[in-house]
């Protein structure tokens, strides 16, 4: 096997990227021996930039942090960059002809496991700039992939969730209750799966307690990133 490749991964919110570093070191450890995983570096920009940006629907802003994100990582010699924050993904167009190094999208690998997994209807959680935008919407259309999102109402109270509590690392039973009453609502309404497509939700919502299966796109992001950087050929993930 060739020496991995160095990854680079632009943080946003500080749970969401700390979240996909572990899970890349610890399927490394599975794929490479004991201990061992990629060479990784990390970037982030506060938090409160980005938000200040997002919140102004000044996108590119947030391309320009990223992209400063994404020169500070080629200068410590990354390879390729991930970027486990789903929102900011909407400034990809405007990141991915100015970056220094190439990206992996995280809709594009969460749709390419959609299908794998044969699922035909997803539901979209995540911040209220996500699911209202046509990040998750686009990539899912290129595999005839249909996809609910929450209500105006539910829009809000899980943006509030993730951005008054989950970045904080704050764990509510009650908006535990709340998650797995929308992703119930989704079931119903015909969703075979959902999409985790806040990089927070995973800490709260996952396989064991939501009533759809769950396509998780932190730890999606990361084994993707973790599968190119030590080669294609690897088949354990």
């Amino acid at each position: 096997m060739r020496t991995p490749q160095h990854i680079g991964i632009v943080g946003c919110s500080a749970e969401g990227a700390a979240l996909c570093y572990r899970t890349i070191c610890a399927k490394g450890a599975q794929l490479l021996g004991p201990h061992a995983h990629p060479e990784i570096t990390m970037h982030t920009h506060s938090l409160a930039a980005y938000v200040e940006c997002i919140e102004r629907n000044e996108w590119d802003g947030v391309a320009d942090l990223m992209l400063d994100s994404a020169g500070k990582l080629k200068c410590a010699g990354a390879d390729f960059v991930v970027c486990p924050d789903n929102t900011i993904h909407q400034a990809m167009h405007l990141v991915e002809p100015r970056s220094p190094l190439p990206w992996m999208h995280i809709a594009e690998v969460v749709a390419d496991a959609a299908v794998t997994r044969n699922h035909r209807r997803l539901g979209l959680l995540g911040t209220r700039w996500l699911v209202e935008s046509e990040v998750y919407p686009l990539k899912l259309a290129l595999h005839g992939i249909d996809y609910l999102r929450p209500t105006e109402e539910e829009r809000e109270e899980i943006n509030r969730i993730i951005m008054d509590e989950l970045v904080y690392g704050v764990f509510r039973p009650e908006s535990i209750t709340y998650m797995q009453l929308v992703i119930r609502r989704m079931k119903d309404e015909g969703c075979d799966a959902v999409v985790l497509g806040c990089t927070e939700i995973p800490l709260i919502i996952g396989n064991k307690n939501s009533p759809l299966p769950t396509l998780d796109s932190t730890r999606l992001l990361a084994w993707a990133a973790l599968k190119r950087s030590v080669g294609d050929d690897v088949n354990a993930l």
